[in-house]
């Protein structure tokens, strides 16, 4: 082996080695239970970032484990190219509008696009060494996923679970689209509460809003019916301020008679409330805000301005007309589309639907049948399905995205959906073949597109079309903000078509924080770290050590800093292995000898570590697992077996050949086993240390295709004397280290306490013992 580890060569030899000899290629047919993963499609919607390489990588460290536990590993890889992400990246990097160009012009930009970045990512998670089957990636808007996709709503319309519906929607204004509750955030934003005056039978009643550019489409006040302050308005009217007519007073337990002056304007539509009572009490509808953001133009005061705008006008107005009581200064919650952080606007749309509100119980005890990691992370999952306002809208007034495949009757207005034999198909490129009942042969084409996790909630279907049954599989994984969208999404369309839920497993994983409390993402524009530049600089496999630090689920900062101890154990584990393998090169593995006590304890201390690890993996608690790695490496390897058994291997013909035979045997065993342990977590170092050596004598193709060991017990009495020897190394360097003495300086006699069952193993032990403290005689103080 070199003296130094050449990174920047072996990582790419390794990775073109999984390639040639496809390693990594799932066989069906190939012997073992199979383990299927549900990885997240990427959204392309920019640069891939720090936080990417974190969460996908410890989900590819579960997919290697398993490998390494004799299943059949399904891992396959998507990208998710279509809808509003993919359409705001096309628009940021050719700095155009989507609307300002023909829609057939701006689709062609996209796939030009999404290609140019779909190669780059995947070059970027062959060069983290990702044990994917590329052979099976798709993307969401392919032929073949558009057909999934476009099937599988015709089997909801057919179930009764999918419908269009007129009717108050979420609504971006920047992103000229509808948008489901799931893409809401919340923002903390200055406002103001302003009071102004309802005139009731010549008397004020002060309402605190701070929409007042909504006047003109209030269609109601609404008091608590408790409200004893109230009660002799409730079923009166109020004329409304500036505009000058009348709307009535009704009651809804929903008011907050604690919130501004208990009275509640009701607007066409302010916020989520509104919708609701809009359509509970049957109320009449007042147009005021456009899809564009602008107050509809025949307004008075206002008409033609942008929201913010007309309420600046409207609040300046309503002063000089002396009918503003006042006006507080507030910070409040704004609900905002989380692509564009713009505040979300209600207004009546047609909008093609999910069900989802009917079926909230059986979304909730779905949950409890999968086995959450962490298990607290359910909560976030119930939280959301209790809170559910509206059924989930799934149609975008956007382009590049999987069509409808939906036409509409010109005179009648029914809806006439495609054939099977069709699929996939683009209305607006397809006309409806067949008449309508009312007999009109003319049908127009469904202009809007699915949203994208319409398509992206399917990924256990679309791995289905490569032939074989999958679902449930085993395990999805992503990281926690998407528990409301992919998470619920696939679990309502997996129970919706199958009838089951989607995987057995799922592995949550945190954050990678830029600063405290945000996220690195692309959105922000924090990262100022490229993985791509990191990986050439400090290597995929010190990132990938450093990615497997954290608790499942748990939020972590990133700093190059942090690779330090990362680099420092790659050069320990390279200097380690070139050591054992220079005195290995003789050893005869067809004749086990018989092994000395120490030999026999790092054997059973690495089998107890690979059992307690793979607990931990079990778990999908790659962290804790790789910490207790990590613990017999450096300090049961490393800074004890190996200073213990070095004599030995130098000096045979003073410790004897048959003694040495049983130390090769010991540290052939014990480094193997911790390459293999390791070769989850680096992968690339791990294999080009097996090619160099132990390939020869263990005859399969490639470490990530061999088994970790299973113990059938655990040998205390070997774990407890282990312990001995490491107590009595440790007092011996407290020792010299306190006289300043060199640790190969010279002592006439070591001191070793230990009990008495274990005495006879310290003597046999006693040759190593000497050479490591350079010690002329040892004294034992049984106990």
């Amino acid at each position: 082996m070199e003296k130094r580890y050449n990174f920047a060569q072996i990582e790419k030899q390794m990775q073109e080695f999984w390639e040639k000899e496809q390693i990594y290629r799932f066989d069906p047919d190939v012997q073992g239970e199979i383990y299927s993963i549900d990885t997240p499609p990427p959204t392309v919607s920019g640069n891939l970032h720090v936080g990417h390489l974190f969460s996908y990588t410890q989900a590819e460290m579960i997919a290697r484990f398993r490998r390494m536990q004799g299943y059949n590993v399904f891992y396959p890889f998507g990208f998710d190219d279509n809808g509003l992400p993919t359409e705001r990246l096309v628009e940021r990097d050719e700095g155009i509008r989507a609307k300002d160009l023909s829609r057939s012009e701006f689709i062609n930009k996209c796939k030009h696009i999404t290609e140019k970045y779909e190669t780059e990512f995947k070059h970027f998670w062959r060069t983290l060494g990702f044990s994917v089957d590329w052979s099976m990636q798709y993307e969401t808007i392919s032929d073949d996923v558009r057909k999934i996709s476009q099937s599988l709503f015709l089997e909801l319309v057919h179930k009764e679970k999918a419908y269009v519906k007129e009717s108050p929607v979420l609504w971006c204004t920047e992103c000229q689209t509808s948008i489901a509750q799931a893409e809401l955030d919340t923002d903390e934003m200055e406002s103001t509460f302003n009071y102004i005056p309802f005139m009731v039978e010549g008397k004020p009643l002060y309402v605190a809003t701070t929409r007042p550019e909504l006047l003109y489409g209030c269609v109601s006040l609404f008091v608590h019916p408790d409200d004893e302050r109230y009660t002799q308005y409730i079923g009166k009217t109020a004329q409304v301020p500036l505009y000058n007519y009348e709307v009535p007073i009704r009651t809804d337990h929903k008011v907050g008679m604690d919130k501004g002056t208990g009275v509640v304007l009701c607007a066409t539509f302010g916020d989520s409330t509104d919708a609701e009572w809009y359509l509970k009490h049957a109320l009449p509808y007042r147009k005021v805000i456009l899809a564009d953001g602008t107050m509809v133009k025949d307004v008075p005061f206002i008409g033609g301005l942008k929201v913010f705008a007309a309420r600046k006008e409207i609040i300046r107005l309503l002063d000089e007309s002396n009918l503003l009581q006042k006006s507080e200064k507030i910070l409040h919650a704004v609900a905002v589309h989380e692509r564009c952080r713009k505040e979300i606007e209600i207004i009546p749309s047609r909008q093609w639907y999910i069900e989802i509100l009917s079926e909230k119980e059986r979304f909730l005890d779905a949950a409890n049948k999968i086995n959450w990691y962490p298990a607290y992370m359910k909560n976030r999952y119930i939280a959301w399905v209790e809170n559910l306002k509206w059924d989930w809208c799934i149609s975008r007034q956007r382009y590049f995205g999987v069509p409808f495949p939906v036409w509409y009757c010109n005179n009648c207005g029914k809806t006439g959906f495609a054939k099977s034999e069709q699929l996939p198909v683009n209305p607006l490129e397809t006309p409806y073949m067949g008449t309508c009942d009312c007999g009109c042969k003319e049908f127009t084409p469904e202009s809007a597109v699915f949203d994208t996790w319409a398509t992206s909630s399917l990924t256990p279907q679309i791995h289905e079309r490569l032939g074989f049954k999958l679902t449930p599989m085993s395990m999805r994984t992503h990281a926690h903000e998407i528990i409301r969208t992919w998470t619920f999404y696939t679990m309502v369309r997996s129970l919706y078509h199958t009838g089951d839920i989607p995987w057995r497993d799922l592995m949550i994983n945190g954050f990678v924080l830029a600063k405290k409390g945000e996220k690195i993402s692309k959105s922000q524009g924090n990262s100022e770290m490229e993985p791509a530049a990191l990986i050439a600089a400090h290597s995929a496999d010190v990132l990938r050590y450093w990615s497997a630090n954290a608790r499942l689920g748990t939020d972590t900062f990133f700093a190059i800093e942090e690779l330090v101890i990362a680099k420092r154990f790659i050069t320990k584990l390279w200097n380690a292995s070139k050591f054992a393998i220079s005195h290995l090169k003789d050893i005869d593995l067809s004749d086990k000898p018989q092994l000395l006590p120490v030999d026999r304890w790092i054997i059973e201390r690495t089998n107890e570590t690979i059992t307690k690890a793979a607990v931990w993996l079990n778990e999908y608690e790659i962290g804790s697992a790789r910490h207790e790695v990590d613990e017999l490496f450096w300090k049961d390897f490393c800074d004890n077996y190996i200073e213990i058994v070095k004599s030995r291997l130098y000096e045979p013909e003073l410790h004897g050949y048959v003694e040495r035979r049983s130390g090769q045997y010991a540290l052939y065993y014990a480094l193997l086993n911790i390459l293999k342990m390791y070769a989850i977590y680096v992968p690339h170092i791990t294999e080009y240390i097996y090619q160099q050596f132990f390939k020869q004598h263990e005859k399969t193709a490639s470490i990530h295709l061999l088994k970790w060991e299973k113990s059938e017990h655990t040998n205390n009495d070997l774990l407890e004397f282990g312990e001995s020897i490491k107590e009595a190394l440790s007092d011996m360097r407290k020792y010299k280290s306190g006289k300043n003495l060199s640790m190969r300086a010279e002592m006439d006699v070591m001191e070793i306490k230990c009990e008495s069952k274990y005495l006879e193993w310290f003597k046999q032990t006693e040759k190593d013992l000497k050479a490591c403290a350079n010690a002329k005689a040892i004294n034992y103080i049984s106990e």
